[in-house]
């Protein structure tokens, strides 16, 4: 029995992951990570006969590790966009 539930949570989690089409790269990380990172728990905790507490340690640490990438990507991004903006402005004056 919890096996069967813990397949049904990854591929809950699996799904709800792909559904992330108008969220910001921080959101869409750590909704990433935390499957991820869940799945990897589960099989992980199965072999310790874990695998629903394994299922919940790998997806705090997997949507904490994604949010925490998704957020450097997005303020990089930014940087990006707002130095490609000011050129644009300068070069529009001259």
């Amino acid at each position: 029995m919890k096996l069967t539930f813990t397949k049904l949570a990854i591929c809950g989690i699996a799904a709800a992951s792909f559904s992330f089409t108008s969220c910001t790269p921080t959101q869409q990380g750590a909704g990433i990570g935390a499957g991820i990172g869940a799945g990897a728990g589960a099989i992980i905790g199965n072999q310790s006969g874990n695998a629903g507490q394994g299922a919940l340690i790998g997806a705090a640490v997997g949507g904490l590790s994604g949010a925490l990438i998704g957020d450097a990507s997005e303020k990089q991004y930014d940087r990006g966009y707002d130095d490609g903006r000011h050129d644009e402005r300068y070069h529009d004056r001259y």
